[in-house]
Order: structure tokens, then C-alpha cells, then sequence
């Protein structure tokens, strides 16, 4: 590792802007403004702590280039502080569970090159198709606060903002090989332009394919992507303008999911029958080959669970991106800045049903009326209805009507997203300046769940039944969801700086005005508050016999809701030298309630309160202390803060939908800091460590019976999944010509279940713990090791390097969404094992 010690202003001003770099092109701009002051200073190990009101933490490519190649951003943030991610592989291909001071995935604003890339619909972050690390800049991680002109109807909080590099000005070839363990093999390339015209145009096009088998069961991960940048330089003032594309493929298997309980007469697996490993062999179950049940002509045939297992289920996507960035001075002191985008996602999370080949009986008076049971008989009707699929046509192809068979019938996602961030910045002074900034954000979220078939070994024939669906026998497709949204966003912002007391003092102050729009439509019949809908499709006649059987249920109808509120931003640094400051920042944050728990709530009539979920806001604070310079880059931060209307979720692989309960008001309060040291040129270390405490105020309200409230008993007591602490480091330094690195992670215990009690079942009759109230702390300790070849006469830019995941094997409990009730068992990640990775890296 080389060091490089800087000083005066005008190479900060080179230096800095990199590293004080926030989402938008806007907010970059702004922050070089604020951030480039006398203090000289650069990242240590790739570390940096910008110099800003709000608690910050920053890792550049000297960093990420250490970590496994292809690796997630998001588990490579888990090594600053108040970070906490699960990985469900070594490999950053198989998706994860984040935290960030005790926000989750839904609660994180994540964006790329300043557009969102949290789900349009429930926030949801996939850790899987992220950018590959090689094209990252650098990741920005604000702890606990957003940008002014965040596009985002998701953070309560934190946000994670990375972007693409530049081309460079040579042209230059990177080549990437590895392989390790679980049949992993991955190859990167990437070709710079460098200048090509008289007008300093540069771009860069790369692509990637990875593939290994999953780390459990029996199943396999097949990931390929695509990237590409133009840019152009405007002048000599810093102005530019850039298009960049991103396309993902992903064909995974899920794996590892396995109850969250420890019974003996169990054994591991994924299905509810199953357990939770004890040791660390118990990890490696596999999933037998199988096969569907064999047709037989005039035989009633049943399935079996062919096909049916989690593991058995397939998470593709198809996800890409176009991203403009555009910077244009237009007077001295005034500059524009505008980021358009557009995002298509096509993607479903597997699963399968039990389809019929005759009709639901729904005429009064006849066996099996409205019990959702198989009977034959006259008025019969042809849909989704309770959960299953009646078609009216032979499905196994066996010659008869008779029979019950397994079907693919995933929950289909397409969404087309389209968005602009526009900022005007106005320097008034050297002192102080203003800018005024517009987001929108469009998103055309078209949500399906058409039914495939599944071939002999229980694999689909496409992993997209939406490209090839079933439709019963009168020609209507089969989907046990059916809905339209349209997610829309337009925010006002503004943001002001001063520097007073010889810039001493820097002050912001801003506000974001989001006004957001809830366009639904649902297609289907609502039956329940948990989301279970029947559906029909375009077959308005047996809609509306089956309506007027089913008063009490709510049919198709559209509602649209809309929220606004106003959320200051406020912040001012201290600077007491050089090198030390202080720092302050309050914000204030919302989330809007996501599409699920609005579809939710269409099973209450449009003019009751129970339809129209309130959101969720926060209020939070900051105050800390930082030093910086050369060889140091060291923070502290204590924090707080307040929810209002806390929602929180968590998914049933059962049912295959995510449900919801509200907690009230919550408070959150912790501390973290790190330090990044840099004693000797050839040395660095680095430490960090995050405590969190929460607190649910009081019992939450589950039921109502004949005017009986029924509450449990969570006031007081801490939030579920998240750590009451971390703390790690890491160590690197060079060995002669070898460059060694060494980083650890302790991850503190995690509360189950909101009641923090033990998780009981009732077994035989008797009420048995199954499993305790917290899952247990567990350290990771993960080491690398880069060997230039310059001594084989190669240049510098060639080299191996040597990558070891959890080095001492150990066995722990991965992500998990925590529940509300001590008698539900929750569904968690099996952690991933050692893994070691071998690369070799060619540039030219």
C-alpha cells in the first residue's frame, strides 16, 4: 500500500470533491463548494471522512479493490461503522440483509449516479444487482440523513450513494480471471477509449459474467452484466456532460433459508418441517432430485412436492439503466446541473401452486359453496381463487379433468422508471451560496403473478411465466395477482451555505418538499388484510358471480392517495483548526407507506381510516467530532432518533407475502465512530464500532374481538433484527514486493421477535421454547494478499491476488426479518462458510 502525503488548497480542491461526492450531480457540485476549505487532507486505506455537517463515512476504489472481485457494494460498506449486512453468499450474487444504524433495507435510500435503485414499490434493495465493484469510484454512506434533493419516497434515514468511475484519458485494457470454492468462476473486462476526439471525448464499455453453484442445496447462480460510459468535457470550468448504461441478468436459485428454531427431531433444511443448523457440517444439506407426480388417465392424481421447496424456486431478473449527468455553467457563480434517467426491471422471486383442472364451485346449496375446496358441480367457476389456480383444462396432459397439479407461479414484477434531478446553484458570495433543485420520479410498477408449467424434475420450463402463461379453458390467463401502480414524485428543494468567522463556521440549512402520488389499481377481488386477493382477469362473468357471491369481499377498483410533507435539513461544522472539527446536523425524514401495504389495506372500504396506512417520519439528530489529515481520518458521532408510526415487515416464504404491523412511536439513539491511521508508508489501520439502542413505547394493538382490544406486550422493548452493537478493523501493509490485508468483524446479537422473548411452539400439547430470544453474536474475520508481477517484467497494473472469506469457518445466523410475535418462527440465512478465491488481474 502506498501513502501519498498532500498539501495545500489547490490540490485539495483536486482531491476533495471525490470525496465529499453525494448522489446527484447537484449535490456534488454543492458539496465541493463546502467541502474545499485549507484542511489538506486525503483517504487513508481508502477511507475518508468528509469534512460535513452530517455524520459521513466514504470508501474509494483503493478500498473496494481489496475485497472478493464482483463483490456487492453492500457488503463492502460493512466495514464502516453503523453498518451492519448479512451476505447470503461469498460472492455478493445471492442477495442480503443490510442495517444501517438500525434502518433496513426498505428504510435505506440506495442510488447509483444519483437515481434510486430501491423497489418502486415495497423500497426493497437487492444486494445482487449492484454495479460491478471495478466501475465504483466510490460509496457515500450518510449514517443517518438524506441529500436535499433525494428522489426518494423510502428513507426514513440513511442513504448509500456510489458512482461510476470516469474513463480515462489513456487507453488502457483491464482483464479480470477468478475462481475459488463452490465452482466459483468469474471474468471482467474493460476497455478505455481513451481521447478520441479533438473535444477530449473519452468512454469505457466493460462486461462480466460470473457463475458458481450455491453455497447450499443443490442449485446454481448465473450473473452477467454490462457497462458503458461516455463523457464529455465542456470548456475549461469543470462542466461536462455523460450517458452511461447498465444492464444485469440474473439466474439464481434461492438457498439457505431454512425456520429459525432448534428443535432435536428436526433436521436442516428449508421447508417448515426443518431447522436451523447446530454444527457447522449440518450446514451443507442438499435438495434429492425429484420429480412431479406421473399423469394417470381416470385417476384423480395429487401432486407431490416436486418442485415445491424454497430451494427449488428461481430469483431471475433483468434490470438496467440509462443515466445522464450534465454540469453547465451558465454566468459566473450560477450553475445548472441535470441528471435524467430511465430503469426497467423485469424480475419474480419463484414459488409454485397446486393448480386444479376443474372449476370452484360457487352456487349456494351445492357441496363445497365458498369453502374453497376441489368439488365438482354445476356453476363452477374458472380463476385464482384462494390461492389456487382452476384452469377447466388438462394440465398434465394424462387425457382427463380430474386431477390436481403443480404449477410455476412466481409474484411477476415489471416495472419502467423514469426520473430527473435539476439543481441551479448561485455562489452569492466567496461566503455563501444558495441552490434550488427539482426531482421527479415516475415509476410504472406492473405487478402480475401468471401461472407456468413445470417440467419432470420440478425446474420450469422459463423461470418468466409471464412470456409463456396458462389461461384456463376459456382463453383467461391465470395470475393469483393482478395490478397496476404508478408511484410518482415531484419535490422542491433548497439548500443554503455559509461560511462566517473566516470560514470557521459552515452553516446549511435546507428544506425538501416532496409531493407524492399513490395511482393503484387492483385488479382482483381483496379477502383478507394480509394481501390475499382472488382474481379473474378479463372474465367479467364468473367477476361477477363470484361477487355477488362474496358481498363482504372488495372487487377491482383503483384508489389513488397522495402525501406531502415539508422536511428540513439543518447542519453547521466547526472547524478548530485544520485538522479537528465539530459537527452537527438535524433532518427530517418520511417514508411512504409502499405498494403491498396499500393493496393491504383495499380490503377496508376507501372511506375508513384502516385504508389509508399513514406514513412513517423521523426526526433525527447528529452531533460528533472528526480529525483528518494525511495519515489520519478518525470520526466520532453520537445519535438520535425519533419514529413516528414505525412500520415494519417481514416476509413469509409460506405464503409468499411479506406482512406488516406497526409499532408506534420508537426511539433510537448510539454511537459510532472510526478511525483510519496511517502511521509509516507502507502501513495502515483501520477501526470502527457502532452501539444502538432501542426502544418501542408501548404495546402494540393486534386484535379486536366484540370490542376487546388484545395488545403484546412490546413497550419498552427493543426492535427485532438489528445489532445492539459492531465493531471491527482492518490492517494493511506490504511485505517486500507482498501486500497483506487482514480485516475482522464482530457483529453483537440480535433480538428475534419485538416481545425479546424466547420463541415458543406448541408441541403435543405443550407450549416449548424452540428457539432463544436473541441470535448470537459471531466474529468474521476475512484476509487478502496482492502479489505484483512486476518481477516477471510485467507492469504494474498486473498482479495476484488472493481473497479468504470468514478464515475460521464459523457457524451464524445470517439475515433475518424480525416478527412482532413470540410464537412465529421467522425464516433465516444460513451465514455463508470459508470460501477462498483466487484472481488474476492483467491491465495493459
Amino acid at each position: 500500500m502506498k501513502m501519498y502525503y498532500l498539501c495545500g488548497v489547490a490540490f485539495a480542491a483536486l482531491t476533495m470533491p471525490a470525496a465529499a461526492g453525494a448522489q446527484s450531480t447537484g449535490s456534488v457540485d454543492f458539496d465541493n463548494e463546502i467541502v474545499v476549505t485549507a484542511i489538506t487532507s486525503r483517504d487513508v486505506g481508502g477511507v475518508v471522512v468528509p469534512d460535513t455537517s452530517k455524520a459521513k463515512a466514504v470508501l474509494t476504489q483503493e478500498f473496494i479493490q481489496r475485497q472478493v472481485p464482483g463483490q456487492t457494494v453492500n457488503d463492502i460498506i460493512n466495514q464502516l461503522p453503523g453498518v451492519s449486512f448479512q451476505n447470503n453468499d461469498p460472492f455478493g450474487s445471492a442477495g442480503g440483509k443490510m442495517f444501517i444504524r438500525g434502518f433496513d433495507n426498505s428504510r435505506i435510500s440506495q442510488t447509483f449516479d444519483g437515481i434510486p435503485l430501491n423497489d418502486s414499490g415495497n423500497y426493497a434493495l437487492y444486494s445482487n444487482q449492484q454495479l460491478d465493484p471495478e466501475l465504483i469510484e466510490q460509496v457515500n454512506v450518510n449514517l443517518g440523513s438524506t441529500d436535499v434533493d433525494s428522489p426518494t419516497a423510502a428513507a426514513s434515514g440513511s442513504t448509500v450513494n456510489y458512482r461510476t468511475r470516469l474513463p480515462s484519458e489513456d487507453f488502457s485494457v483491464k482483464v479480470v480471471g477468478s475462481a475459488g470454492d463452490f465452482s466459483f468462476f468469474r471474468v471482467f473486462g474493460m476497455v478505455d477509449t481513451g481521447i478520441f476526439t479533438p473535444w477530449g471525448t473519452r468512454a469505457f464499455f466493460s462486461a462480466s459474467s460470473a457463475t458458481n453453484d450455491t453455497v447450499y442445496g443443490s442449485g446454481q447462480i448465473n450473473k452477467k452484466q454490462f457497462n458503458g460510459r461516455l463523457y464529455q468535457p465542456l470548456g475549461s470550468s469543470g462542466d461536462f456532460i455523460s450517458i452511461a448504461g447498465h444492464w444485469n441478468v440474473n439466474r439464481n436459485n434461492f438457498f439457505g433459508s431454512v425456520p429459525l428454531r432448534l428443535d432435536a427431531n428436526r433436521v436442516v433444511g428449508p421447508a417448515s418441517s426443518n431447522r436451523f443448523p447446530i454444527t457447522r457440517d449440518e450446514r451443507f444439506y442438499e435438495i434429492a432430485p425429484c420429480q412431479v407426480d406421473v399423469p394417470q388417465a381416470g385417476v384423480a392424481d395429487t401432486p407431490n412436492s416436486c418442485g415445491t421447496v424454497f430451494d427449488n424456486r428461481f430469483n431471475p431478473s433483468d434490470t438496467g439503466n440509462i443515466r445522464i449527468s450534465s454540469r453547465f455553467t451558465l454566468a459566473d457563480g450560477l450553475v445548472l446541473t441535470v441528471d435524467p434517467s430511465f430503469q426497467s426491471v423485469k424480475a419474480n422471486g419463484g414459488g409454485t401452486v397446486t393448480g386444479f383442472e376443474y372449476a370452484y364451485v360457487n352456487v349456494p346449496g351445492t357441496p363445497g359453496f365458498n369453502s374453497r375446496n376441489p368439488v365438482t358441480g354445476p356453476g363452477g367457476l374458472f380463476g385464482y381463487i384462494g390461492g389456487k389456480p382452476y384452469a377447466g383444462i388438462d394440465l398434465n396432459g394424462d387425457g382427463d379433468l380430474l386431477d390436481q397439479v403443480s404449477l410455476l407461479a412466481p409474484s411477476q414484477t415489471r416495472t419502467k422508471r423514469y426520473g430527473v434531478i435539476a439543481s441551479l446553484r448561485y455562489d452569492i458570495s466567496d461566503a455563501h451560496s444558495v441552490r434550488v433543485a427539482y426531482s421527479y420520479d415516475r415509476a410504472r410498477h406492473r405487478q402480475t403473478g401468471q401461472v407456468g408449467y413445470l417440467q419432470r424434475d420440478g425446474r420450469p420450463f422459463t423461470v418468466f411465466p409471464i412470456d409463456d402463461p396458462i389461461a384456463d379453458l376459456n382463453g383467461h390467463i391465470l395470475q393469483k395477482r393482478d395490478r397496476l401502480s404508478y408511484a410518482i414524485l415531484n419535490q422542491v428543494s433548497g439548500e443554503y451555505r455559509g461560511r462566517f468567522f473566516d470560514g470557521g463556521l459552515i452553516v446549511t440549512a435546507g428544506l425538501r418538499m416532496p409531493f407524492f402520488k399513490r395511482d393503484l389499481n387492483n385488479f382482483c377481488a381483496t379477502t383478507s388484510d394480509t394481501g390475499f386477493v382472488d382474481c379473474f382477469g378479463d372474465n367479467a362473468a364468473d367477476a361477477a358471480a363470484y361477487a355477488a357471491a362474496n358481498p363482504n369481499f372488495q372487487g377491482p377498483q383503483q384508489r389513488v392517495l397522495k402525501y406531502d410533507k415539508p422536511l428540513p435539513n439543518v447542519g453547521l461544522t466547526y472547524n478548530i483548526s485544520n485538522q479537528f472539527s465539530l459537527f452537527g446536523n438535524y433532518s427530517k425524514g418520511l417514508q411512504v407507506p409502499g405498494t403491498d401495504n396499500l393493496y393491504n389495506a383495499f380490503f377496508f372500504p376507501a372511506n375508513t381510516p384502516s385504508a389509508r396506512p399513514v406514513p412513517e417520519s423521523t426526526d433525527n439528530f447528529d452531533v460528533g467530532v472528526r480529525y483528518r489529515s494525511g495519515r489520519v481520518q478518525a470520526q466520532v458521532s453520537g445519535w438520535y432518533t425519533k419514529y413516528q408510526n414505525r412500520l415494519a415487515a417481514a416476509y413469509d416464504p409460506d405464503t409468499d407475502r411479506t406482512l406488516y404491523r406497526n409499532l408506534g412511536t420508537v426511539d433510537k439513539y448510539g454511537v459510532d465512530g472510526s478511525i483510519a491511521y496511517s502511521p509509516v508508508r507502507d502501513l495502515t489501520v483501520y477501526v470502527f464500532g457502532s452501539y444502538l439502542k432501542s426502544k418501542i413505547k408501548d404495546d402494540v394493538l393486534v386484535g379486536e374481538v366484540a370490542g376487546v382490544k388484545t395488545y403484546l406486550p412490546t413497550g419498552g422493548k427493543r426492535e427485532s433484527g438489528a445489532p445492539e452493537y459492531t465493531f471491527g478493523g482492518r490492517v494493511q501493509g506490504s511485505l517486500g514486493p507482498l501486500e497483506l490485508g487482514v480485516q475482522a468483524k464482530r457483529t453483537g446479537r440480535r433480538w428475534v421477535n419485538d416481545q425479546n422473548t424466547p420463541v415458543y411452539q406448541t408441541i403435543g400439547g405443550v407450549r416449548t421454547e424452540v428457539y432463544g430470544a436473541t441470535a448470537p453474536a459471531y466474529t468474521l474475520i476475512d484476509i487478502d494478499a496482492r502479489l505484483p508481477l512486476g518481477f516477471l517484467g510485467l507492469n504494474d497494473t498486473t498482479y495476484l491476488q488472493f481473497n479468504v472469506t470468514n478464515l475460521f469457518d464459523k457457524l451464524y445466523v445470517g439475515g433475518f426479518d424480525g416478527t412482532m410475535d413470540n410464537g412465529k418462527v421467522t425464516n433465516a440465512q444460513i451465514g455463508a462458510p470459508r470460501t477462498f478465491i483466487g484472481t488474476l488481474v492483467v491491465g495493459f
